[in-house]
């Protein structure tokens, strides 16, 4: 859960509506998954300018992760 914590916390800082990120953990087969859920207009934020911003998430996820196996998909909170 510390991961997800952490990538709450960083997402948070970069969004106009930090009441509105949620941080789903799921394991998955190969790792763990973390579903990041922004408003719809703080998409483009975390994504940023051709994907730089979420491969940074990603970059500072995968570094604390104990075993390196997590993903992180980013989603718009109108998505389920």
């Amino acid at each position: 859960m510390m991961l997800a914590d952490a990538l709450e916390h960083l997402v948070r800082g970069i969004v106009d509506h930090p009441d509105e990120v949620r941080v789903n953990a799921r394991s998955l087969r190969r790792g763990e998954l973390l579903e990041v859920r922004v408003h719809p207009s703080d998409l483009g934020r975390v994504i940023g300018r051709n994907g730089r911003t979420a491969r940074a998430l990603r970059t500072v996820v995968g570094a604390l992760a104990p075993q390196g196996s997590v993903r992180v998909d980013v989603v718009d909170v109108d998505r389920r």
